[in-house]
């Protein structure tokens, strides 16, 4: 029973608790007792209030007894990023500076989950101000992958996706700058969504027109990426760029045809970045899953020329203005590559900054050009495998040496450049048995469509029900 409720899909979830089937106190207790005999391997859940937990499922039970109306995630267990801030629960973002912090209220994400029914587990783990594919901190430590223990979950959602993987939780926010939603799905067999900027309104934040980082839905299938999006996406009028189409509008199936779509495959980028050829393996008749589709699929990439200045720029831009006091204050609480960046970010003048906003508009010109020729773009989530758990990033990849801890990201975070929306989702194993996830990207606010792709793809392949060892009885 217990395997039951926690491998079923939230959606699943939700309408049997609505139907009282089941009672929210035993989809609690059946995750509880889930997070209990696998969280000490992986290490995916650094905060747990069960006791709050449990007070929160019990009230569901009573309001739904009395006739009251309930929200899409009604009795449904998430544990929250802990980078996102949760109103008396501990909220560290992977620092020391923040160890012992307790926010005194919810950002808008929490809000809006917490306002849907939901009940909070805690909080899972992220590297250092979720900086960095790699889920490790000076305050938690590692998170695991749970398909091989000796591998990383990536990140910087990396508790959230291996919490999901191991039937901890059914539903599960995260963020995304340079893949962090995107990368740990990919490693974790789950699924994560990119949206578009201003589709999930961010708040509080200091820079609230940046379009680089954003927040999202994970979980084991797409149906209830798009469910967690529905209450996450919708305007708010303390974001400035938040989208105005309501959440409800991705409420609804995703069931399409794919027929006589114009999809592009780029395994590479047009040759601009190396790919494992273990991922290539597994992506490549992955692809050909859309042809069987109805889809025409041509090999193509757009000029994605600027992309890498733009990033690292605006990367570099949002740690400066975000993290710099912090850093004066105690640079010896951070690690290297966090504070290089920060410096970085502190030496950008005005002319890199209007260079970099140059160029990201002449590439958003050309992405949206080349989306008049294709419904979706294809290629890889991740240039790697997950990889040595033990390092801090790949220090290569097919051979060609990463210069630093973003290069080997380089598949996602051009794509973040962008602006555009983009899916993970599970595309298949290596001979080794480690998870790869197909990126599928869309032109500007498609966010629905990419859905509907990853959908169809996913009920075709059935890739997402394949579940880690561990995580079974």
């Amino acid at each position: 029973m217990s395997e039951e409720i926690c491998f079923a899909s939230a959606r699943e979830l939700a309408r049997r608790i609505r139907a009282r089937e089941l009672s929210a106190r035993e989809v609690l207790q059946a995750h509880l007792d889930q997070i209990e005999r696998t969280n000490p391997q992986v290490n995916a859940i650094v905060t747990l209030v069960a006791e709050r937990a449990e007070r929160q499922a019990r009230e569901a039970d009573e309001r739904l007894a009395a006739g009251e109306r309930p929200g899409p995630l009604h009795g449904l267990p998430v544990a929250h990023k802990d980078t996102h801030a949760t109103a008396g629960i501990r909220t560290t973002s992977g620092s020391p500076i923040f160890a012992d912090h307790v926010p005194d209220r919810d950002e808008l994400v929490v809000e809006r989950i917490r306002a849907a029914g939901a009940v909070t587990l805690g909080k899972t783990n992220t590297p250092e101000f979720a900086a960095g594919s790699h889920t490790f901190n000076p305050v938690f430590g590692l998170t695991r992958n749970p398909y091989d223990l000796s591998r990383s979950a990536g990140g910087s959602s990396g508790g959230a996706a291996a919490a999901l993987a191991c039937g901890m939780q059914p539903l599960a926010d995260g963020g995304d700058m340079g893949g962090s939603l995107r990368n740990p799905a990919s490693f974790c067999n789950v699924a994560g969504l990119r949206p578009s900027p201003g589709r999930v309104p961010s708040w509080p934040v200091l820079a609230g027109w940046s379009t680089l980082g954003v927040q999202g839905p994970m979980a084991r299938n797409v149906a209830d990426v798009a469910l967690l999006l529905s209450v996450l996406a919708g305007p708010d009028p303390r974001s400035p760029i938040a989208l105005e189409t309501p959440g409800s509008a991705f409420a609804a199936p995703l069931d399409r045809d794919l027929a006589g779509l114009r999809l592009a495959w780029s395994p590479d980028l047009g040759g601009t970045i190396p790919v494992d050829p273990a991922v290539t393996g597994v992506l490549e008749p992955a692809v050909t899953v859309f042809e069987e589709l109805g889809c025409a699929v041509e090999a193509a990439s757009p000029d994605l020329t600027g992309a890498d200045e733009v990033f690292r720029t605006l990367r570099a831009w949002h740690w400066d203005i975000t993290l710099r006091p912090l850093l004066d204050e105690r640079r010896a609480d951070f690690k290297p590559s966090l504070a290089e960046n920060i410096d970085a970010g502190r030496s950008l003048t005005g002319a890199d900054l209007g260079r970099a906003e140059t160029l990201h508009t002449a590439l958003f010109h050309r992405v949206r050009e080349f989306f008049e020729r294709y419904d979706a773009l294809l290629l890889p989530v991740s240039q790697v495998p997950p990889f040595d758990a033990r390092a801090e990033y790949p220090d290569e990849v097919a051979g060609r040496p990463m210069r630093d801890y973003l290069e080997w990201m380089r598949s996602c975070f051009l794509i973040s450049a962008t602006g555009c929306p983009a899916l993970s989702v599970p595309a298949g194993f290596t001979s080794g048995g480690l998870p790869v996830g197909l990126q599928i990207v869309g032109p500007h606010h498609a966010d629905l469509a990419v859905l509907r792709i990853g959908h169809a793809f996913e009920r075709a392949t059935r890739h997402g029900d394949r579940r880690p060892p561990l995580a079974l009885p």
